[in-house]
């Protein structure tokens, strides 16, 4: 966790705006890592309260870190809540049931605890791959604490077709193992690692860090004892799909709630179920954002940010 800290103040030296950075302890007493961030005018978050805050939910093996190129921008006319979910980055690490409705619910259960904790009444959700998935999941079960529901490449709206039996077969020894078990293993070398396998995360990131900040970054946000990522798991099959694929229950947020899926139009998540969403769902609405992957924050940030500004003033 030192080597954590050390990564996340390099990352957030460059930010410009109001930035509070603390433990937020929930009644099981595990921790969620929380950034507040407010305009440079605002003194306090409290006095930046006239608009809907907006909370941001990372994806799988990530953390507050990689929403750098986004914090800035998104906090100039609103109160913005990052965390790191349990389980990952600098959060406890709790054990999570092998079961995946029961996993689901832990990570469900601990956003509802820190929405509490940190005392927001209401919030505009925004939630990217993994974090739009329990981002969904947390609407269906508290919709009256959520205003507008952003999802960002999400994990797993639809069920994905059986794949052949030579590739279950392979995929049964895999999933013996936690999905980022190599880079634990990989020890000293596990920096090295992430470069790479993973050389588009600090190409992404080239222009604000000249060095391995952002991969030295991720390297230790998962190189901790496993946790979230046993959580994901138990909530997956083969091949990393959801056993519970949210189209199965979209239909549950309210009529009342926006709901809108943004999709890196380079990305290897299918935009089409996002389209599957808006048939069985109504009123919600889909966008691609061009020249973009997975990480559609990071690979085209200003694109992004206005994208997401709109949404936002589009509450209030």
């Amino acid at each position: 966790f030192f080597l954590i800290s050390l990564s996340f103040i390099f990352l957030f030296s460059g930010i410009q705006n109001n930035l509070w950075a603390r433990f937020v302890t929930l009644p099981s007493q595990d921790r969620i890592w929380t950034l507040t961030l407010t305009n440079k005018t605002v003194p306090k978050p409290a006095e930046q309260d006239s608009k809907m805050p907006l909370v941001m939910v990372h994806g799988f093996g990530g953390g507050v870190g990689l929403w750098i190129r986004n914090l800035d921008a998104l906090s100039r006319s609103r109160t913005v809540y990052a965390f790191d979910l349990l389980g990952f980055g600098r959060s406890s690490r709790p054990s999570f049931p092998s079961d995946a409705a029961k996993a689901e619910e832990h990570f469900v259960n601990s956003i509802e605890q820190w929405r509490q904790s940190v005392g927001l009444e209401n919030m505009i959700l925004l939630g990217h791959s993994l974090g739009g998935y329990l981002a969904t999941s947390y609407a269906i079960q508290h919709p009256s604490r959520v205003s507008h529901l952003i999802l960002v490449d999400p994990w797993e709206l639809v069920k994905r077709p059986s794949p052949p039996r030579w590739v279950k077969a392979i995929v049964s020894v895999v999933s013996l193992f936690n999905p980022l078990a190599v880079i634990r293993a990989a020890g000293p070398w596990g920096p090295g690692l992430v470069n790479r396998f993973r050389p588009d995360f600090k190409r992404k990131f080239e222009d604000l860090f000249d060095d391995d900040t952002m991969t030295q970054y991720i390297y230790h946000c998962n190189a901790q004892p496993p946790s979230g990522e046993v959580g994901f798991r138990a909530m997956s099959e083969s091949l990393g799909w959801a056993k519970r694929p949210m189209l199965q229950r979209i239909h549950l947020l309210p009529s009342s709630m926006p709901l809108t899926i943004l999709y890196g139009a380079q990305s290897w998540v299918d935009s089409s179920s996002g389209d599957k969403v808006v048939q069985v769902r109504s009123p919600a609405r889909t966008k691609l954002i061009n020249d973009a992957s997975h990480h559609v924050y990071a690979d085209q940030p200003e694109k992004f940010n206005r994208v997401i500004e709109n949404l936002c003033n589009s509450v209030n």
